[in-house]
Formats: structure tokens, sequence, C-alpha cells
């Protein structure tokens, strides 16, 4: 009767070595592209969520939806107008609503009538529970921002803004919040924690329609972006003034127009 061949116990483990060393060098570079994937999705979604946010302003005589997620924020048109400003989203704390319930935020919302998909306004890196990861800053029609006194900052009319390519409309933020983005105007300063949902950065999408993903280059930046929400107090963190920063002066530049310091 013919012997037939089997492995040796040596010979398997050098199989499973061989294995386990082509693990250590595919998997970085598959987690590399399925991040890259989820970022492509995300930034798929901030050009829908603009296209939304352009066809309001054409519905409303140029008007900009409000950046906040408060309806206690919304306000009246000036002049003849008395048609409400509205929320682009409306805020559902997660502790006290349902899902259903934050979802109708959603829907509630002033742009939910050009997107009709909830999961667009939802980053793919975004974790379980989160339904909305994107904001607008506040000088976009939003929360009053705290140091700033020059109303000709604040934009409500689409037609406003100038150098298009270079104004941010939607960043993604991550968890959201309450109100809009806030960032300080006339200091060297952050007030919301900048965002870290991609690897060492995040997106943004701009007013020419176009989006971009951003790399943070200093340190400091992801010192409070890497901070969960209840770690970092802009009030009260000494890690928020960090002068020189290029990556403080890129995004105030885009949110601002131009730096107010």
């Amino acid at each position: 009767m013919k012997k037939q061949s089997a492995f040796t116990l040596i010979e398997l483990l050098v199989v499973i070595a061989v294995i386990a060393v082509l693990m250590a060098i595919l998997m970085p570079a598959l987690n590399r592209a399925r991040e890259q994937g989820k970022r492509a999705a995300c930034l798929s979604n901030l050009k829908q969520m603009m296209l939304g946010w352009s066809m309001y302003a054409e519905d409303n005589d140029e008007m900009i939806v409000m950046a906040s997620t408060n309806q206690q924020h919304e306000t009246t048109w000036g002049g003849t107008q008395s048609k409400p400003y509205k929320c682009w989203v409306y805020y559902r704390n997660p502790d006290a609503y349902s899902i259903e319930e934050r979802l109708e935020g959603i829907r509630a919302g002033g742009l939910f009538k050009y997107l009709k998909n909830e999961r667009l306004f939802k980053c793919p890196t975004g974790i379980r529970g989160e339904l909305v990861t994107y904001a607008i800053p506040d000088v976009l029609n939003g929360h009053r921002i705290p140091d700033i006194s020059d109303r000709n900052l604040i934009v409500l009319k689409r037609t406003k803004i100038t150098r298009p390519s270079e104004r941010l409309i939607f960043l993604d933020e991550g968890e959201l919040s309450p109100s809009s983005w806030t960032i300080w105007y006339s200091e060297p300063r952050w007030w919301d924690k900048p965002s870290s949902r991609h690897g060492v950065g995040t997106n943004y999408a701009f007013a020419d329609y176009h989006v971009e993903y951003y790399k943070w280059r200093d340190p400091r930046t992801m010192d409070i972006a890497h901070m969960t929400r209840s770690e970092y107090v802009p009030q009260k963190s000494t890690l928020s003034h960090q002068p020189d920063n290029a990556d403080l002066r890129w995004i105030q530049r885009r949110v601002f127009g131009k730096i107010g310091y």
C-alpha cells in the first residue's frame, strides 16, 4: 500500500509563519485602501450637500439656509420679507431622543427637500448612533460668533461670497453639536475642536462646489483633534490658543475670507 505524504509539524508552523508575515504586510495596505474608500464616499456626500445648499439659495432669493442646528436660533429675514430662516438640520440630543426622532430632525431641515436621503448626512466613518457628522460654520447665517462685532463678515446671501473656491461651506465635524461650527476670528485660537475623521485630517466642501481633503500639519492640531468632546472645553483649555499654527490659519482664512489678527 502506497504511503500518503503529510505536513510535518515544522512544515505546518512554517506555513503559518509565512501567512502571518503576509498578513502583517498586507493589512496596512488594506486598511489604507478601506480608509481611502470611506474618504471618497464622504467627499461624494459633501458634494451632494453643496448642491442641496445651493438649490436652497436659488429657491429663496439667494438667502442661505441657517448654519445653526438649534431652532431657538431661527430669526426672520430683514426688510419686507417675513419668511423665517430654516436650520439646515435640527439637532436632536441622542441622549434624549430616539433614532427615529433624530431622523425627523434631518427630514425637517432646510436641505432634506433637495437631498431626500438621510445617509448623505453622515460620513461612512461615523460611529454607531451618529446620524449627522457634517457642519456649517457660524459665519454662514449661523449662531453669533463670540469675537465678531463687524456684521459685514456675516454671510446671509450666497451672492455675498467672494472667491468661492476659497470659502468653506461644509466640513466633516464628526459628532453633531447643537449649533453651527465655531472658530475664533480675532486671535489664533480654536473654539470647536478640529476633526480627525480621516486619518490626520478631514474633508471640506467649498462654495464653488469643489471638495477636498486637508491633512493636518501641526502636531498641536492633532493634540486637540484626538480629544473627546468631554475632554476638550474651549473656554478652559490652554491648548486652544495656538499661535503660528498653519492649520488654524488655513481654516480661519477659508471660513472668514481673511485673517482677523
